[in-house]
């Protein structure tokens, strides 16, 4: 349901701040998921799609600002969102709606979609690819993998075709897209706000434009070369996942042994692949269900404590040879059984175009071998990496930023999708860094506790928060959220 709606109540609203946007800004009433509505802007600026090529079609660049609250006047906080793929306005309707109106204190609040997304998304297509994975008959990995590099091929094809310049759809363009909306608002600098790829996008804004940057917010960082995470430290996880589970008595006597329970399923579903019914709104599907299936279903959900419960239940269920959980609630939301391989542009081309360095592919490449979940956290990469030939970015895109703009870090320790460590070691070279540990949180942790809240505005307001320790309430790790 369509929830930004124009509105003709300019009188009602304050006046807008930012002198440099306002012709090309309009009043909306903005209503969230929740049905809480809020007076706000829309505005929207216009940039090549392909930087590099002079002749490139324009595309638009669309935003929602949220004016400041009475007595604020810090720099624009530009919200960029994770993926790649999600949306700034999208996320500003969900569950953090609240929080982008707390941040309202602190000034103007710019819900920002980048390029290909939202209301930038510029009628985008997604490509259904002619390339599909059986579903019911084995495949190897390097199969599974040489499938989706054909299908990476065939859509690349495809979206030139339909006239989309791909090749700008890169981290580095997106940067730009942020330097001409700070120039568009008309302000001098941005605070930037970010979460998983958002704060990919925001470091090498701080390597790009640091002079154009007020100060920083990330969270659950994602570094320049860290699109693909390490697979030792998915292990570490695990052994972090193990000790928060022994701090709940049921929880601890039924996952004695994660790790024990993971590589004992793994080498079942290798030895003899699980046919299973699935249920789909089209009915039941059957579905070879192999080791790879499993490991890339618990890597899109560890990402949070919550969803960790489910990796374990359905972990537990296929080692007493039951499907029923599984079948039931997991592999519908992951695959989409019965079509051929689909790429949407945006996060294709933004992932691929980050990349991997060598140096990190072969370590990743090495662990992989050994390591629980392999090299599927990130899936497809590092499958797709360097194959659309001339495309992506290079080393020294990768490199780490370096500077003493104000930075807090918030940083989750049941998170199983970025990590902490890596995450403190992507901001290594930035001399100004305030990192919070927050204690049980995953990796959508704003919402977690108030205390993230009040940490973010003492930050805001210009006060030292590094090496405080929040604690947030850890779930139930028996019992699941569907």
């Amino acid at each position: 349901m369509e929830t930004i709606m124009r509105s003709g109540l300019l009188s009602l609203i304050p006046a807008i701040a930012l002198v440099g946007a306002a012709s090309a800004e309009e009043p909306i009433t903005f209503t969230s998921q929740e049905g809480a509505s809020v007076d706000a802007f829309q505005g929207a600026f216009t940039v090549p799609e392909d930087r590099s090529n002079p002749d490139s079609r324009m595309i638009e660049i669309g935003y929602v600002r949220f004016p400041a609250l009475d007595g604020a006047d810090g720099a624009p906080i530009v919200y960029l969102a994770g993926g790649p793929g999600g949306s700034g306005t999208g996320t500003a309707r969900a569950q953090r709606f609240e929080l982008f109106m707390q941040m309202r204190q602190h000034g103007d609040v710019i819900a920002f979609d980048q390029r290909g997304t939202g209301l930038s998304s510029n009628d985008l297509p997604s490509c259904v690819s002619h390339v599909a994975v059986p579903e019911t008959e084995p495949t190897t990995d390097a199969e599974f993998a040489d499938a989706y590099r054909q299908a990476a091929l065939e859509c690349r094809v495809f979206w030139h075709e339909q006239g989309v310049e791909i090749d700008g759809y890169t981290t580095a363009q997106s940067v730009e897209d942020i330097s001409d909306l700070r120039a568009h608002l008309g302000a001098e600098q941005v605070t930037l706000w970010g979460i998983s790829y958002g704060t990919h996008l925001a470091m090498a804004a701080l390597k790009t434009i640091p002079d154009e940057i007020d100060r920083a917010i990330l969270a659950s960082a994602e570094g320049l070369d860290q699109t693909v995470k390490l697979p030792s430290q998915t292990e570490a996880y695990i052994e972090r996942l193990q000790a928060a589970v022994n701090t709940q008595p049921a929880a601890a006597a039924t996952y004695p042994d994660i790790a024990g329970l993971m590589a004992r399923v793994h080498a079942k579903l290798e030895a003899e692949p699980m046919m299973i019914q699935v249920q789909t709104r089209e009915g039941v599907h059957p579905f070879l269900l192999q080791r790879r299936d499993l490991q890339q279903m618990a890597s899109g959900l560890i990402s949070d404590p919550g969803f960790a419960a489910i990796v374990l239940a359905m972990y537990a269920e296929i080692d007493q040879a039951d499907s029923a959980f599984i079948a039931s609630g997991i592999v519908g939301r992951f695959y989409e059984l019965g079509q051929p391989i689909i790429l949407r542009p945006m996060s294709t081309a933004m992932d691929l175009a980050s990349g991997i360095s060598e140096a990190r592919l072969t370590r990743v490449e090495h662990e992989a071998r050994t390591s629980l979940l392999g090299a599927y956290l990130n899936f497809p990469m590092p499958q797709l990496n360097g194959v659309w030939s001339g495309f992506g970015l290079d080393d020294d895109f990768r490199a780490a930023p370096v500077g003493d703009t104000p930075i807090l870090l918030l940083s989750g320790t049941l998170d199983g999708r970025t990590y902490p460590d890596s995450q403190r070691e992507a901001l290594s070279g930035m001399a100004n860094v305030d990192w919070v540990i927050v204690e049980n949180a995953g990796h959508n942790l704003f919402m977690t506790t108030p205390e993230v809240h009040a940490v973010m505005h003492r930050f805001m307001a210009g006060e030292t928060v590094d090496g405080e320790r929040i604690i947030a309430p850890l779930p139930d790790l028996t019992d699941l959220p569907f």
